[in-house]
């Protein structure tokens, strides 16, 4: 073929599209992308606490001010005592059932140095001081005293012994979650590399959630959105925006021994806020081991009727192993949960929790709830 017809042939032919002009979204858009349902995004956003509590009321007990979480008007209280680094809103989703399968009043407390709590000393959390505290917001806040089940997990579990050995208030019942001697002090040791390995500051409550969720710390989605802002506070930050006049920065650098003063440097800053964790656990490692020590043998003196919430069986110790076989207290063990078994699984610590109470004759039931028999 000439070079002639060539040319003639590329008259006739209609333009090529330009290809600046093609939709891109559509050129990229796969053929399989119709038959693949969208990834949905997560939700992230704070819950309040009112979706899950009726009041939150302070108690001052001295100079100190108290930060409790109520649900329920009738029936024995149970008074919730949460881990370390954590808060009353921990209980926010296991309050809300409870409530709603039996009879029962809610007392979440955010303990010392937790929460909403401000204190004298908020660093002081050793275990006689804690033990006081919630003897001191319950005998202050009911001038008469209901039947009262202590609740405690980890930290908040030894607490809770604490307070019943030393029979500081009258308890009708007690019960820990997810705490024994022997595995709580062996973990202390790597506790300080814990702390220092998770971030040590946010840039919003919705940052905290996400990373409480991705590493592992939660598993129950819900109950993060409400529980992690209660862990954090907001802390203002200033940001250098610019430096007006460089010559002066330089100034400043090379004449640090005539002591210049900043305000030469004329920075402007920008106000932002971060997020940091509301008490610095670092600062208390003195007080870890007493939470914990001789817990097992304490536990199995307390006179009143007891339960044990496990989230495995391997956590058992020997004393604790001994005693359940010896039937000193019931013992229920929860699968598919993590160390947060109230947040991970509120449903069935509620129905556990609730049948532990009809079985001791102190309260009575709503609804239909699956009866969890104690394990042998």
């Amino acid at each position: 073929m000439s070079s002639l017809q060539r040319e003639v042939l590329k008259k006739m032919l209609p333009p090529l599209p330009n290809p600046l002009s093609i939709d891109r979204s559509r050129a990229q858009k796969s053929r399989f992308s119709g038959l693949v349902p969208k990834r949905k995004t997560k939700e992230y956003s704070e819950l309040s606490w009112k979706e899950f509590f009726d009041e939150n009321r302070i108690v001052n007990i001295g100079e100190n001010n108290f930060s409790v979480y109520l649900c329920g008007y009738t029936g024995p209280l149970l008074v919730l005592l949460h881990g370390g680094g954590h808060s009353a809103l921990s209980w926010a989703l296991f309050a809300r059932h409870v409530c709603s399968i039996c009879e029962c009043r809610i007392m979440a407390i955010d303990l010392r140095g937790h929460g909403s709590t401000f204190t004298t000393d908020d660093l002081n959390l050793a275990a006689e001081v804690l033990a006081q505290d919630v003897a001191n917001v319950v005998m202050e806040f009911y001038k008469e005293l209901p039947p009262i089940i202590l609740l405690g997990h980890s930290m908040g579990g030894a607490i809770a012994v604490h307070v019943a050995v030393k029979e500081l208030i009258p308890l009708v019942g007690l019960a820990v979650i997810d705490v024994v001697e022997g595995t709580a002090l062996d973990a202390l040791s790597s506790m300080q590399s814990f702390l220092r390995s998770r971030p040590q500051t946010f840039k919003s409550t919705d940052q905290a959630i996400e990373w409480s969720l991705r590493s592992g710390t939660l598993r129950n989605i819900e109950s993060a959105r409400v529980s992690v802002p209660g862990q954090i506070r907001r802390r203002n930050a200033f940001k250098v925006k610019a430096i007006k006049d460089n010559s002066l920065y330089n100034q400043a650098i090379t004449e640090l021994e005539e002591d210049v003063q900043c305000d030469d440097l004329q920075e402007e800053e920008e106000e932002t806020h971060v997020y940091e964790w509301r008490i610095d656990l670092k600062k208390t490692e003195q007080y870890w081991k007493g939470w914990f020590e001789n817990m097992s043998s304490l536990f199995l003196s307390c006179s009143a009727p007891k339960m044990l919430i496990l989230a495995g069986i391997d956590r058992l110790d020997t004393a604790l192993t001994i005693g359940q076989m010896q039937g000193k207290f019931q013992m229920q063990v929860l699968a598919k949960c993590g160390h947060m078994v109230h947040e991970d699984v509120p449903d069935k610590v509620a129905e556990i929790i609730a049948g532990f109470l009809i079985r001791q004759n102190l309260t009575t039931m709503k609804e239909f709830f699956p009866r969890h028999m104690p394990e042998c």
